[in-house]
Order: C-alpha cells, then structure tokens, then sequence
C-alpha cells in the first residue's frame, strides 16, 4: 500500500513540475523578446494639440462679413494710407490743392454718411466735382480705371503713376476710401462711386453684401444704393462694379437711374454686358450718362493694351469723342501711363468722363 501510494505522488508530481519549466521559459522568452524588440505600447503615437481658445466677437463679426472679392486689405507697409482731411461732419467746404472734395450745400447728412444732392443754388456734384477742361477742338478721350480702394497698395501706385486726366473709380468697401478719394482729387483726378451691382454669375461672382439685385424689391435697392453712396464725397459721378445681369434689366436699372439723376450725378456704363440697356434707360430717366467704347484690358498684355488704346485714337478721330474702361492692373496702369505721355503730341487731349458725357434730352 505505501509503495504504491509513494508510486502514485511521484507520477503526480512530475506533470506539474513539467508544466512550471514550461510556464518559466515562456515567461524567459517574453522578457529576452521585451528586451531586444521594446514594449508594444512603447511604439504607440502620441501628440499635443494645443487647441486655440474662441475667437473674439469683433473677429467673428469680421469672418460673417468678409467680402471674397472686394473685402478691405490692411495697406501694407509701404503703402501709406494719406491723411483725414474730410470731417465725419461736414460743415464747410473742403479742398485740396485747389480741388473741392466736399461741400455742404452738395450734401445730405444721413446716418450712414454724406449723400450727395443737388445744391439749393442749382449745382451738381457732377459739375462741382468734375476738373476744368480746355475747349480747344481736339479729339476727347476719357478713360475710367476702375478697383481703386480695394488694395492700398495698388491703389496708390495708380496714384502715383496715373496722368490727372484720368478718371478713377472707387469701390465703396474700404474704410479708408474717403482718404484716398480725397488724394485723388489732390492730383487732379475725376472721382467715380463703383456701385456693386449682380453680375450674370451671380452669386460665384459676388460684389459685396450691397449688391443691387435684379429679384428684390424696389426699395431694397435704393437702401443699397444709398449704403454705397454714403461711404464717402467728392465723386461727379457712378460705375458699375461688375453688374452684367443687372444693367441687362431696364426694369430694376430705372429706379435707379432715376436717383442718380435727382442727386445731380452721372452715370458710366463699365462696359460689363453686351446687353447692357443703361444708354437706353439713362435716355428714359433724363439721366447724364456716358459708356465706354472698349474694355481696355480684357487681354492683359501689353500688345493687346496697346492696340485697344489705339482703337481708341482712331473712335476718338472719327468721333470727335471716344471712351475705355480699364482695371488697376499693374500692366493697365504701365501701358496707359505710357500711352498717356505723348497722348497731346498726337493731337488728342485726356480728358475726365464727365467731359464726353451725354447731356439728357
């Protein structure tokens, strides 16, 4: 009985005693593994994110606001944005180098801004703010360059660069278009109001949160008319920002016109549609107007610049009178500068749009 009980323990033992050598490698061949080939977790990624806090209301207001095309620029720094010599408050006139600029009697004080009006004496803002012109026979040619106040930078090469005769458009959105009209008139510049109006690839091309639309109400564009007209003075006149489908629609186009014509200013066709029917409508409203003859730069080349202005030599020579329209491009700005300086030895004279506009009949 005890032999076979002794027999019987040491064939137990023997299995369990294998079955701890066996436990003691595997746990051997893990750490040599660890060793030689690391913790698995010690491979595993890891990343700081350093989660910005929410921005302010004033930035917010800014992203809901921001124009894609046409929002303000801060002027970089060798663009020097000129000095404020036009009061919130108009209350007697001002000049610059001799040009008025801004004019009580020319305005309505509104809570947006100044709104131009005809003077209780009878003078416009499209004759008070228009520069002297010679009458001296020679062919007349005015070209309007359009964008300006978009970009301080290009804004003041244009400045700098562009002859007096020419006529500059400005775009309402800047904060500082005020300044920079008023810099314009300094040099002797014509002044125009670029209104943004639809275009026909509308809203893939958008002007601006003011954009005269040809489905809404009457009122609602006169309101947004009135917006753009009180971002600053000193214009004789109003452009087209874009507005292909708009000009296009004589029916949403009159009331407009027709304030234009009783605030005593004019109205430049940018040449934006081929269907454009502001001459007609301009005819209807007994609105002053004029359009342009060729789109200076619709290849912005230098060639095809160059032969567009010629074109206008050869309208203005049969015509007496001939009109482009252009874009603050640097390659615009180059070529009609260029053009511009021996524009008089060929027998031709530069002359502000409001010069060759059309008088109403």
């Amino acid at each position: 009985m005890t032999g076979i009980t002794q027999g019987g323990g040491r064939r137990g033992v023997q299995p369990l005693a294998l079955g701890y050598l066996a436990l003691f490698v595997l746990l051997a061949a893990a750490a040599i593994a660890i060793a030689i080939f690391g913790n698995a977790r010690d491979g595993e990624p890891s990343a700081t994110i350093d989660i910005a806090p929410p921005p302010s209301a004033p930035q917010h207001r800014a992203v809901q606001t921001a124009r894609p095309s046409f929002k303000p620029t801060v002027p970089p720094a060798n663009a020097t944005v000129p000095a404020a010599i036009v009061p919130p408050v108009i209350g007697k006139a001002v000049y610059a180098n001799g040009a008025l600029i801004a004019d009580p009697a020319l305005i309505e004080q509104t809570s947006q801004g100044p709104l131009p009006r005809i003077a209780d004496d009878g003078r416009t803002p499209m004759a008070a703010y228009a520069p002297a012109v010679a009458r001296d026979g020679r062919p007349r040619i005015a070209i309007v360059v359009s964008g300006l106040g978009i970009s301080a930078k290009a804004t003041a090469a244009a400045l700098a660069e562009l002859p007096p005769g020419v006529t500059l458009a400005f775009a309402p959105y800047s904060d500082d278009a005020q300044r920079w009209v008023a810099e314009a008139r300094r040099l002797g510049h014509e002044v125009l109001l670029e209104v943004p109006m639809e275009p026909f690839d509308f809203p893939d091309s958008d002007p601006g949160a003011q954009t005269l639309r040809v489905n809404v109400s009457e009122d609602a564009n006169i309101q947004r008319l009135t917006w753009s007209m009180t971002r600053f003075t000193g214009y004789a006149g109003v452009t087209n920002l874009l507005g292909g489908r708009f000009l296009s629609d004589s029916d949403s186009l009159a009331p407009v016109m027709t304030f234009l014509a009783r605030r005593g200013l004019f109205f430049f066709d940018g040449g934006a549609s081929a269907h454009s029917e502001a001459s007609n409508v301009a005819r209807q409203t007994a609105t002053p107007f004029v359009g342009s003859d060729t789109t200076i730069d619709n290849i912005q080349t230098a060639i095809e610049i160059d032969a567009r202005l010629s074109e206008l030599e050869s309208r203005a020579r049969a015509n007496g009178v001939a009109s482009g329209s252009a874009f603050i491009y640097p390659i615009s700005i180059e070529r009609i500068s260029a053009w511009a300086k021996s524009l008089s030895d060929r027998g031709f004279v530069l002359v502000p749009a409001s010069a060759i506009v059309q008088p109403p009949k």
